[in-house]
């Protein structure tokens, strides 16, 4: 598709975008802030990136630095941060305030999952009743993390990334790219079972 793009015609990169805009989504979602979700709508931020790679895409065909996709979701992050900017700092009345009607988009049934594998890697009648209970500790704790470790962990397994993906757009080697993931996965544990670091 690339190849396609890069011979040129309107259709090839309009094939080439679209193949793109539902990943797109997915990555806007898991980072939008919920109160800012109720104003803005990821259909338009991903519209936003769409239109920018449009007008961009002959100067990364000339010169791709990175793999397509991490370019796009550069892009993304770019205007993800753009948004929150004017809407936290440019306007006088602060979304802070609104109390979010909706949880983040990473607060999902796959994350039960990877928090219940943190918590307890066996299933139990036990574990089974607390799943609610998980569900809310899990948003605390993702809340608790800092920037780059929450980061990570949505790319690795939200977005489901490769390490090598992660590496490349962290500009991290390989191993480095893996150990962040590690640690941040140790911190997430520890946020979710605090007694555990004391007695290990």
């Amino acid at each position: 598709m690339l190849d396609d793009a890069r011979a040129g015609g309107d259709a090839a990169v309009e094939r080439l975008l679209g193949e793109f805009r539902e990943p797109l989504r997915r990555v806007i979602g898991l980072r939008l802030d919920p109160v800012l979700a109720r104003r803005v709508d990821a259909s338009d931020i991903v519209q936003d990136v769409l239109l920018e790679a449009n007008q961009r895409l002959t100067e990364y065909l000339r010169t791709p630095g990175m793999p397509f996709h991490l370019w796009l979701r550069h892009l993304a992050q770019d205007r993800i941060i753009d948004t929150h900017r004017r809407h936290r700092q440019a306007q006088r009345r602060s979304i802070d305030k609104e109390q979010p009607l909706q949880r983040p988009a990473w607060a999902d049934e796959s994350s039960i999952q990877l928090a219940a594998q943190l918590v307890d890697g066996e299933e139990t009648p036990a574990s089974a009743a607390i799943h609610h209970e998980l569900q809310r500790r899990l948003e605390a704790a993702m809340q608790e993390l800092a920037d780059d470790d929450r980061d990570i962990i949505l790319m690795r397994h939200h977005e489901q990334l490769s390490n090598q993906d992660v590496a490349a757009s962290l500009g991290l080697t390989e191993a480095a790219a893996s150990m962040r993931y590690l640690r941040a996965l140790r911190k997430l544990r520890a946020v979710l079972v605090p007694d555990e670091g004391a007695s290990s």
